[in-house]
């Protein structure tokens, strides 16, 4: 990406350099050949001053402008571009899904023949897997934390909230099976809403555990996380549990109104002991890492304004777990506002792309299935989306404190151990843009400055 999206100063990207685009609009009947002209870093600055005039007009329902915006991003973004052209066309392709939501019987006209290929999603998500270091830096860090809590455990029950990649699971029975005191009886407990990748992680799993004479039970539960009966989770009194959210909490902090909890199962409900922690007043002050300091502090959603994040979590507290592990995306892109969305959400995935275009060729199959069927799913869900629909709604890594917090759960610092691990791990995967840093107690894992993803660890506090 280069400089053009890294301002930490506070300045707004609509700053100096692109005024002097918005004083070049061409002629709008033309074709705009100058557009071509343009240098790779000017090309880049008046992608973003397009983006953010186009997301403008269509917050504003000025539709015509919208449309005169996105038809000058086309002659300029492309999907196997640089950086900057390549995020511009799914952000571009989301402001149009957005105009076109705003027409439901056209929109769900344009989509009922869509098909959604679950096998070809399944290996784009495995992708991410093996390209980026992110969740095998969270499997790594997770392992550590749940062998140092189990200790001694003679029963382990392990819940895996979002059970896709056999391969931590398979490193932590390889330890376990090595312990000095002999291994412990393993009980997995894995939630996925495919059926067919619980069958697969199953036999892995179970292949892996009679090879090294492990006793081990796998539970499968074909379930959406938000309808996740807790009782199903089976947990049994005597073993010592551990819980493992990768990439999942955000899902639930959808926030329509007080009927979620008419809808949440009553299992959950059960579980959850509403009002069980008081209500606090929204204490977040400005962004931490925001590229304006108004990103946080403009959203009007309170920590606590979620009933199903809120009785999920007390769920799993009515659990008891020994050591609770969660990752999740560290950016604010759970605005109200479509312009704070955008402006959050552009920085943020610019530095995915970056990373991408560090280790892979621009002409790379796998790279550009990443690119449009993980990352760009995720862009069109938090531009395009609205209420309930918006699952991608992720959040600060103090936002989650105080959420955690509140549920009666307190943050567990990393071990050196664990941090030593995810360090070498870093230095083995060929790209030298990679950081990793300490915060809170927690691992915060960026690209250059900017993070990305966090870890941390929890447990029940009584």
């Amino acid at each position: 990406m280069g400089p053009m999206l890294q301002q930490d100063d506070g300045s707004s990207v609509t700053s100096t350099p692109l005024q002097f685009f918005s004083m070049m609009s061409p002629n709008l009947g033309s074709n705009y050949p100058w557009l071509r002209e343009l240098k790779p870093e000017e090309r880049g600055l008046y992608l973003i001053h397009l983006l953010l005039t186009c997301a403008n007009h269509v917050s504003s329902g000025s539709l015509e402008n919208a449309n005169l915006a996105l038809e000058q991003i086309s002659h300029l973004a492309t999907p196997d571009g640089d950086t900057m052209q390549r995020i511009a066309a799914y952000f571009a392709e989301s402001l149009s899904e957005r105009v076109l939501k705003s027409w439901p019987g056209l929109y769900r006209a344009l989509q009922c023949t869509k098909m959604s290929v679950v096998s070809e999603e399944i290996v784009a998500r495995k992708l991410f897997f093996e390209i980026f270091p992110f969740l095998k830096l969270s499997f790594v860090v997770a392992n550590q934390s749940i062998i140092e809590a189990m200790e001694g455990e003679k029963m382990v029950h392990i819940i895996d909230l979002n059970a896709s990649e056999p391969a931590q699971w398979i490193a932590l029975i390889q330890a376990l099976s090595a312990r000095p005191e002999g291994p412990p009886h393993l009980r997995i407990t894995g939630v996925h809403q495919q059926k067919a990748v619980l069958e697969q992680v199953a036999h892995r799993l179970t292949e892996e555990a009679e090879k090294l004479d492990l006793p081990f039970q796998f539970n499968p539960i074909v379930s959406k996380l938000e309808n996740l009966d807790i009782e199903k989770l089976r947990v049994k009194t005597g073993e010592a549990l551990a819980i493992s959210s990768v990439l999942q909490l955000h899902t639930l902090l959808a926030h329509e109104d007080d009927s979620l909890r008419r809808n949440l199962p009553l299992a959950l409900m059960k579980q959850a002991n509403w009002g069980r922690f008081p209500v606090l007043p929204n204490k977040d002050g400005a962004n931490r890492h925001s590229p304006s300091n108004d990103s946080a502090s403009s959203s009007p959603q309170s920590v606590s304004g979620s009933p199903k994040m809120d009785g999920f979590l007390n769920a799993l507290w009515g659990l008891s777990p020994k050591i609770m592990v969660i990752a999740e995306q560290d950016s604010n892109h759970n605005g109200s506002a479509l312009m704070e969305r955008l402006s959050e959400a552009l920085y943020y995935y610019a530095a995915l792309f970056d990373c991408l275009e560090s280790t892979l060729p621009r002409s790379s199959i796998e790279r550009r299935k990443v690119e449009k069927m993980v990352l760009g799913e995720e862009i069109k869900n938090i531009i395009a989306s609205e209420g309930g629909d918006r699952r991608e709604r992720h959040e600060k890594l103090d936002k989650w404190f105080q959420r955690l917090d509140m549920a009666g759960f307190g943050s567990v610092p990393l071990s050196y151990i664990g941090m030593l691990q995810a360090r070498r791990l870093l230095q083995g995967c060929g790209s030298d843009g990679y950081r990793i840093r300490e915060e809170n107690g927690c691992l915060v894992i960026c690209w250059q400055d900017r993070p990305l993803y966090f870890v941390s660890t929890w447990k029940c506090r009584r």
